[in-house]
This record gives structure tokens, sequence and C-alpha cells, in this order.
């Protein structure tokens, strides 16, 4: 393949390290793969340093190769800094959000799910960035906000969501309030319907975000991805990605898309925080950072890198199984220790490979 280059947003904290375990796997040494890395300094110092200067010239150096990983991020509370994800959205005109929770051997999901569950939620717009403000006093006190999502990042994650479930052979299942909020949130349940119109071929089954929440605790184990506006989306991934057994058991993606609404360009990520409370104990899951890696390599045009990608995917669950985990998989290894065993699988699955041929 020809050489490529990964972006690369460090972070803090806990957020840095796991940045580096995954980072050990796409080590050339490991992938065997053409890949250079230009890394950016995110930490909350360096931002509040620069203005957030680098956080903008991060966004262009990721529309310039397609392709970033990004450490988890310290969003601090107050001043003028803001968070560096929405800025990072913004630049890279970001339009959807996708959290998959898939079954991570060994580990007991919630009773009756089994398949992989995809959420493809709005990455701009709606609760977040909304304009707040109060009015009045004492018990009169008034609170507002002024929230708005447009028609076409709507359409990009109906239409991604429908991308997304012909890959995954899922059916598209739930959507927006629309009963409630027909203008608003009957937006996005218009545009489910026009790209439900284009694909015929689908299973499409709409249902409220308040059901959607219900039937998800009955699923048949079947296959879904579930479209939704922003917040929904931010609520709804984590609960998906808790009832697969940890939050920290999957990768988070944030996409660009074209005028095909196919990828153009992606940053993934852990979708945890910074875990300040596990910061220097070698303790921390690195399993969602490490699939991060393997996801950005899935985007890349090219066959090994595909294969590479694969290789990591399975060589993650494969160490989980030979009973190495973190201790919120109930398990005693370390950080380092577990990012060990995947890269002895990757670089075991590599030999056997080649020596097949």
């Amino acid at each position: 393949m020809e050489r490529k280059t990964i972006v690369v947003l460090e972070g803090d904290q806990t957020g840095q390290e796991l940045l580096e375990e995954s980072l050990r796997l796409l080590d050339p040494s490991v992938t065997q793969l053409e890949l250079e890395f230009e890394r950016f300094d995110l930490s909350l110092e360096n931002r509040q340093a620069t203005d957030n200067g680098v956080v903008h010239e991060a966004a262009e150096a990721m529309n310039e190769s397609g392709l970033g990983i990004k450490a988890a991020t310290v969003t601090p509370e107050t001043g003028s800094l803001g968070s560096p994800n929405a800025i990072l959205r913004k630049g890279i005109d970001g339009t959807v959000i996708v959290r998959t929770g898939r079954r991570i051997p060994g580990i007991n999901p919630i009773p009756g799910v089994h398949a992989p569950i995809s959420v493809v939620r709005m990455a701009v717009d709606d609760a977040y960035g909304a304009e707040e403000w109060r009015e009045g006093e004492g018990t009169d006190e008034v609170a507002y906000r002024t929230e708005k999502i447009t028609r076409g990042t709507c359409r990009g994650v109906a239409e991604f969501a429908f991308i997304q479930a012909r890959k995954m052979r899922a059916k598209v299942f739930g959507g927006p309030k629309y009963t409630v909020s027909p203008v608003y949130e009957g937006m996005l349940k218009e545009e489910m319907d026009r790209a439900a119109e284009k694909n015929r071929d689908m299973t499409y089954e709409p249902q409220l975000i308040d059901a959607t929440y219900a039937l998800l605790l009955g699923t048949y184990g079947e296959p879904l991805v579930i479209p939704t506006l922003n917040r929904d989306g931010d609520c709804m991934s984590d609960m998906v990605l808790q009832m697969f057994g940890s939050i920290a058991g999957a990768e988070s993606l944030l996409i660009s898309l074209d005028e095909e609404y196919a990828a153009r360009t992606v940053m993934s990520e852990a979708p945890h925080g910074t875990a300040p409370a596990l910061y220097g104990k070698d303790v921390a899951n690195p399993m969602s950072m490490i699939l991060a890696g393997a996801a950005i390599l899935g985007f890349i045009d090219d066959g090994q890198a595909q294969l590479i990608s694969r290789a990591i995917y399975e060589s993650t669950f494969e160490t989980i199984m030979d009973g190495i985990r973190t201790a919120d998989l109930g398990g005693s290894a370390g950080t380092r220790e577990f990012t060990d065993e995947v890269i002895r699988h990757v670089r075991n699955k590599r030999e056997v490979w080649s020596a097949l041929a």
C-alpha cells in the first residue's frame, strides 16, 4: 500500500495513556503497514497556551489525510476554551457519530443481546451548542434553550444508517419522538422514511425513542442500527455499550460524509472520558482505544490494511477469551499487559498468514 498518514490527537490523563497503547498496535513493526503519524498535542495545557489554535490545526490535518485517532480530553467547566470535540466536529464537517456495541467473548451481556447494535447519531446541532438563558427570579425564574437541526444533518444520519445496516445485515430500528415534536424531531423521521423508500430491500422498523429504549431490553438478538438525534444518541450509545458488558468495549467514530454519504474523513476515539482516578495506575482498560486503531485501518482503501484491522479486532477478543482481562471485565490484567497480549496475537496471525502464503 502507499504510505498513509494518521493524524494523532493527544489528550489528557488516562486518555493519553490509552492512546499510547493503541499506537503500540499501529506501529509498523506490528502491522507491517506503511504508516506515518502526525501528532498534535491537545492536552488542556496546550489548548490553553494556543487558545485552541492546535485544535484547529489538527482538524485541518485530518481533512488533508482523511484519518485521525484521538485520546480523551478534558473539557473545562468554566472559561471560554470550550470542548475540543465540538471544534473538531465543526472543523471536519462531521455529520455522524457511530458507536457499535458487540458481544465481548466470555463476558455475559444483558439477556437476549447477541448481535451487534450500532447507534448512528448526529455529530452536531440539537442540544449541544444550543443557545441558553434564564429570565426572572426566585421560583418564577425560567430557563430557555434554543436548539436547531438541519435537513442536511438529518439526511446524513438517515442515509448512513442504511449504509451501516446494509454492511451489518441489520435492520434500521428506532427513531425520534416525532409524535410530540412533529416539526423539530419530525424532520429526522421524514429523512428516515425517505431513505427507507430508497432501500426497500432492507428492513425498517421506526419506533419512538422511548419505545426504542424499552424494546432494546427485550430484543431477540438481531443486529440493529439505530438513527438518533445528537443527545438521544449520546445517551442511547452509552446504554447499548453497557448492555454488552463495558462502555470501554467499543470504539467511537466521528465521520464526515461526501456527496454520496460515504465516509470522507474519519476520527476514531474511545467513548469514555479521561478517567483521572485511574491515571498512572496501569489498570485502565485499553480495549476501546485499541479498537479505535483497528477501526481507522478499516477505512484505508487497501486490502492489507483491512486485513490487519480485522486481525486487531480478533486479537483483542481472543485475548479476553484467553482470560487476560482488566478489572472492569472481571480480571486482574494491567493496561500494558493486556496490550502486550493483543500484540502477541497479531504477530502470531501475521506469522501464520506468511506460512500459508
